[in-house]
């Protein structure tokens, strides 16, 4: 009875902060990675201590059985939106995910993964090209793929920017450099993309614009890499990603060392001292560099 109380009492205090914001344009819960442990003011007495060690074990249990449940590419189709979604699903069951020969051969480029090419301005000036896994992670890359296409990452700014840590880009309300909303929005809700070389369409979440969570490969948060940003909440990722610029393995989604799940979906494969630069830019209170930096364009190749 004793427990019972302490593990009511744990999820009464847990409510107020696991609880995902009203997805509504005006109150989204901001997209991003959790600072390293290392990097947190948190009093290692406070946060161990007894009020608060039932929140800390049911979020541990929550962040394992998470992990435990991650689909497969089997299982992709519980994760994937829309009718044409399951059809994917299906046949990446079939081929299994180590087939990846008739997604590659479809790829642009006779074979090879795609490239994205950057071009930044204003705080620092240059460019630094990207290697987009298509062949390892087709659903986060060609949902990626889409957008810069279209043109919805054109004049948008890097909205946060930690050294040692990452920089976090792609939220639109970004294109304003000091928007308080910056970290906060997505894609257009109810979109389609098409997943490179599978020839069927994914649908967007019609309520956010938010993409299926695609737990698939065990590709590290190494330095360059670039990963999706998402609430913390199941499939809530969509336009914003960031790229490492250490090795930030606790973000990965099959590290237990926390319960943030952040997939990886390419590489900086040139200009990465231009990703350095950023990285070392003056920002102020909300991690927003002083004088912006933003993308003109992102090419893809």
């Amino acid at each position: 009875r004793a427990c019972g109380r302490l593990l009511e009492t744990a999820r009464s205090r847990r409510a107020p902060t696991t609880r995902p914001h009203a997805r509504t344009p005006n109150a989204r819960t901001p997209q991003r990675p959790h600072m390293p442990p290392a990097r947190t003011h948190t009093s290692p007495m406070r946060l161990f201590s007894p009020p608060l060690l039932p929140s800390l074990l049911l979020a541990v249990a929550g962040a394992s059985a998470q992990l435990r449940t991650a689909p497969g590419s089997s299982r992709l189709g519980q994760a994937i939106y829309g009718r044409s979604g399951r059809a994917f699903a299906t046949a990446r069951a079939r081929s299994g995910s180590a087939d990846t020969s008739r997604m590659v051969a479809g790829l642009a480029g006779g074979g090879a993964n795609p490239t994205a090419t950057f071009t930044v301005t204003g705080g620092v000036e240059g460019s630094f090209t990207a290697e987009l896994y298509v062949d390892k992670m087709p659903i986060t890359a060609s949902n990626f793929i889409d957008l810069a296409k279209s043109g919805f990452y054109d004049g948008i700014h890097f909205h946060r920017v930690i050294n040692d840590f990452m920089l976090q880009f792609g939220c639109p309300y970004a294109k304003d450099a000091r928007s308080p909303r910056s970290g906060t929005g997505g894609p257009p809700a109810g979109t389609e993309f098409e997943v490179i070389g599978e020839g069927v369409k994914v649908a967007r979440n019609k309520r956010d614009g938010c993409i299926p969570d695609e737990f698939t490969e065990k590709l590290s948060n190494e330095p360059g890499t670039l990963s999706m940003a998402n609430t913390g909440q199941p499939n809530s990722g969509g336009s914003q990603f960031f790229i490492n610029t250490v090795h930030n393995r606790y973000l990965d989604w099959f590290d237990s060392m926390s319960p943030s799940a952040h997939p990886v979906f390419g590489k900086v494969v040139s200009g990465m001292d231009v990703v350095q630069a950023i990285e070392k830019v003056p920002t102020d209170g909300r991690d927003a560099p002083v004088n912006p930096v933003k993308v003109v364009s992102i090419d893809i190749n």
